[in-house]
């Protein structure tokens, strides 16, 4: 008799869509999204995102409309960032009581009080010249926007803000954001830091939406280098030492290997940020008829857990979870 051939059967476990699902190692949840949502000043607007298709900037009147619909779909938290109908050099709008956020704040939790609130911490949406702290010599100076930082943070928090979410990449912001916390009598607030954060192209729709597009320069000396990874794990150490609770990775998609990073290295929740740039190509496909884009927008999602997210700050998040409710 010839010899018998050994090797490996690992199609036995892929024989049917019933196996498949017992043995899948991740899985999709809508507990896992958070979504980003725009609160703009005026009244009874809802403007499509001309490079977003299906995202809005809506209006505080019209807001109670669109929790409405995300709580009904199980999604427990959105992100909110403002949109003013003003700005100014100090960006005054993000840490005035009457601050757009602040306002969409009050009226969710009140709405809402089950709903978590993230209130995306950062200046660029009300600045004049659209950076995320206060210019100096045409560069931002550091800790010169940490105290207006502070002031948004604490600001957010008295309007009810669950988690305060500070995205500008200064140096030392989470330190000085935690104090400020401290000191107003928030020390149970977390603060989910967008610790990794990347000087990326896929941030374009987002300015459209957000209307923070800088007026001069770029973003490159705070936002990180797209070619660092051993940097990741130095902003995200000095961020868990300055008392982050969450990390963030900004952007997802082309970032998985430091999700899993920061991940394997640090004993603290992990955000994945799938941003705008990454939703507007999957939605400019599907428009087109070029893909399945409910197969692959849960497949990103899922590669997403697979890489070591334990949420997902996402776009997609109402799709996704009409997708899982069926």
């Amino acid at each position: 008799m010839p010899e018998k051939l050994e090797f490996k059967r690992h199609r036995r476990l892929r024989s049917s869509d019933s196996m498949r699902s017992l043995i899948r190692e991740n899985f999709l949840r809508t507990d896992d999204f958070i979504y980003p949502i725009f609160i703009i000043e005026g009244t009874a607007i809802k403007n499509e995102v001309s490079s977003m298709p299906g995202v809005f900037q809506v209006s505080l009147d019209r807001l109670k409309e669109e929790v409405e619909e995300i709580h009904a779909l199980g999604i427990k938290a959105m992100m909110l960032f403002g949109v003013p109908s003003e700005k100014d050099e100090q960006g005054t709008g993000a840490f005035h009581e009457s601050g757009i956020v602040q306002l969409a704040t009050k009226l969710i939790k009140k709405e809402f009080p089950k709903m978590l609130v993230v209130a995306d911490t950062c200046l660029c949406e009300y600045t004049s010249h659209g950076h995320c702290g206060v210019i100096y010599n045409q560069d931002v100076d550091n800790d010169e926007s940490l105290k207006l930082l502070a002031k948004t943070a604490v600001a957010q928090a008295e309007a009810g803000a669950d988690i305060i979410a500070p995205s500008n990449m200064m140096d030392g912001f989470v330190a000085v954001i935690r104090q400020a916390l401290d000191d107003a009598g928030f020390e149970n607030i977390p603060i989910m830091s967008y610790a990794v954060k990347y000087a990326s192209a896929f941030y374009g729709p987002f300015r459209d939406a957000a209307d923070s597009t800088p007026q001069f320069g770029d973003r490159k000396t705070y936002q990180m280098d797209s070619a660092n990874r051993k940097e990741a794990m130095r902003e995200a150490a000095s961020d868990i030492e300055e008392g982050a609770d969450f990390l963030i990775v900004k952007p997802a998609l082309s970032y998985l290997d430091i999700v899993r990073d920061v991940k394997n290295n640090f004993n603290a929740p992990v955000v994945a940020y799938n941003v705008s740039g990454e939703y507007a190509m999957v939605k400019a496909a599907a428009l087109n008829g070029w893909i399945d884009e409910q197969a692959l927008v849960m497949e990103m999602l899922t590669s997403m857990k697979r890489a070591g997210a334990d949420l997902i700050i996402t776009y997609f998040a109402k799709d996704a979870a009409k997708w899982l409710n069926d």
